[in-house]
């Protein structure tokens, strides 16, 4: 890692090292310190950008979304007219992608999702910045046809996130399944909602 950035570049530095931490070493890892060594900044350095505990979480959830949104390829998401194949087709990437490349940073994500439960603060912040995914899907499965978008988007992203928490951090933590198993997964789903 470059040893001295200034502005955005050092954010994002103390960011992906916060979310590096955070996936190797937990929650009880993430210290202002020990980003700053892993970092190969000067100590203090993050005390300097985020002064408190909040602070870095905070840091770490935006980088977290600016992150998971190239991961998730929110550009890549079908109009409406594609049908629900071409649509669980780019979920299937998208949730494949976070098991296998993003492994580590799905981790963090989670590890910031319990957190969130026991700081209502750091709560509101990290639900607001997962409403871009959510508010696309919920559009993008009204304009196909569903007959209640806010709960078929639930289900889509409770099924991708029980996937992904299964086997990242539960008992099919050793058995990522294939894209072609992620994509029928999908499949079923979304024809169980959509029809057709």
């Amino acid at each position: 890692m470059p040893a001295r950035t200034e502005g955005p570049a050092r954010s994002d530095l103390v960011a992906d090292t916060a979310l590096a931490l955070l996936a190797e070493r937990g929650m009880r890892g993430l210290t202002h310190r020990a980003v700053d060594e892993l970092a190969e900044l000067p100590q203090g350095s993050t005390s300097n950008l985020a002064r408190t505990r909040q602070a870095l979480l905070e840091l770490a959830v935006r980088r977290l979304a600016d992150r998971e949104a190239r991961v998730l390829a929110l550009h890549e998401m079908p109009g409406p007219e594609a049908g629900a194949g071409s649509l669980a087709d780019a979920l299937a990437v998208a949730t494949h992608r976070a098991l296998t490349q993003h492994r580590a940073l799905t981790l963090a994500r989670y590890e910031l999702a319990l957190e969130a439960t026991r700081r209502p603060e750091l709560r509101a912040f990290f639900d607001a910045t997962g409403a871009r995914f959510r508010d696309q899907l919920t559009v993008l499965v009204a304009a196909m046809g569903s007959t209640d978008p806010a709960r078929h988007t639930l289900s889509l992203i409770a099924w991708a996130d029980g996937l992904m928490f299964s086997c990242v951090a539960g008992s099919f933590g050793a058995d990522a399944p294939s894209l072609e198993e992620v994509r029928a997964g999908l499949r079923e789903l979304l024809q169980g909602m959509l029809g057709g």
